[in-house]
């Protein structure tokens, strides 16, 4: 076990919470609406920064109230603290310290989360893969989070600029000073997406061929938002990397002008899932596109302890009423007993019997909890 105690002061419909986990999975039963997806939000909230439910601290926050906390303690007895303000901003402590950086919280929480909205990956937009593979790299280079946050704001502020009708003269002075440093932070963030995506591939399609008895072949394909070959492209060589989407960027400004917003970098990212040279969001079927996905969160679970020698945390959110039967059992016997496992689920039909002898139950009622069920 890694996460020993939960914490959280007015974090979404929770007023005050205070959890002990005492077995490595803890099953968190109650209806829609209740607040279990809320509990392991706040836990993939410590362990990286980031919901993938919300991009806004503001809805995290218990209505009426001005700030809210998500503390935990930890193996090796650390204890973690987010604090999210409406005003203000968030501010980390780790043993009581105030963090200068954010992604200095990031290690001793490390978790995957699987949720039945992950589900969308194969079929939805290519943000929703984006962000999936954002939080990847999350867990493997920690500073990625500083280079998101950056990227960002320099993507917000050129829009800005595109649409504000400067003089010429100033106009171009000014995103010439954008676009230098654009192509710096953005080249950091191809190359780091380049990269986990090479170290996902194998495993991933190792996966594939054993949900699918070795009738599927899966393919990743970073496809960036700049022209750039990746084919033959080694990562760690950022300087043609950060030329060309310079160049890009430069030769893109009378249509970016136009438009009133940044034509390339790596906000167009796409992801390209492939099933035997076929485009999966195409013409993989229902059941195909949810193995895929059970794929693609089993190899992100195993490249992350192959990493970091140690097992992470795993999030299951409302996913198992969203699989069948054979492929809830699939996921289970997965995880195995090497993982800590938080699983939230409307009842507990979709657990064999071991599992459920061997977990700590909590029930949860308009924010509040009781154990058992």
């Amino acid at each position: 076990m890694r996460l020993h105690r939960l914490e959280l002061r007015q974090f979404r419909n929770y007023g005050e919470l205070s959890l002990r986990l005492e077995a490595p999975r803890l099953l968190v039963i109650g209806r829609n609406g209740e607040g279990k997806s809320n509990l392991l939000e706040a836990v993939e909230l410590l362990g990286s920064l980031r919901s993938h439910r919300c991009s806004s601290d503001r809805d995290l926050i218990r209505q009426g109230q001005p700030a809210a906390l998500i503390a935990a303690e930890c193996s090796g007895a650390d204890r973690l603290e987010l604090e999210l303000r409406r005003q203000g901003g968030r501010q980390a402590r780790r043993n009581g310290r105030v963090l200068e950086r954010q992604h200095e919280l990031i290690g001793p929480l490390r978790c995957v989360g699987f949720s039945a909205l992950d589900l969308d990956l194969v079929r939805g937009e290519p943000a929703l893969r984006r962000q999936w593979l954002d939080r990847v790299v999350l867990q493997l280079e920690p500073v990625y989070a500083e280079l998101l946050s950056r990227y960002g704001r320099l993507l917000r502020q050129r829009s800005q600029l595109l649409r504000r009708g400067l003089a010429q003269g100033q106009l171009q002075d000014l995103l010439e000073a954008f676009d230098q440093q654009m192509a710096v932070v953005g080249t950091r963030l191809h190359r780091r997406r380049l990269r986990a995506l090479r170290r996902l591939q194998p495993l991933a399609a190792a996966w594939q061929g054993r949900l699918s008895a070795g009738r599927e072949q899966l393919l990743l394909r970073y496809q960036p938002g700049t022209a750039l070959d990746v084919e033959g492209a080694e990562p760690d060589q950022e300087g043609p990397w950060r030329d060309s989407l310079l160049e890009q960027l430069r030769a893109q400004r009378p249509e970016e002008l136009r438009l009133g917003q940044c034509a390339v970098g790596p906000h167009r990212d796409e992801v390209v899932l492939e099933l035997g040279d076929q485009p999966a969001r195409r013409y993989g079927s229902a059941g195909q596109q949810r193995t895929l996905v059970l794929a693609l969160k089993l190899a992100e679970l195993e490249l992350v302890q192959q990493l970091w020698g140690e097992p992470p945390l795993l999030l299951l959110d409302d996913v198992l009423a969203e699989l069948d039967p054979d492929r809830q059992q699939l996921l289970l016997e997965a995880v195995g007993e090497g993982h800590q496992c938080l699983v939230s689920a409307t009842h507990l039909g979709a657990f064999s019997g071991g599992w459920h002898q061997r977990s700590q139950l909590v029930t949860v009622e308009a924010g509040a909890l009781r154990l058992g069920q």
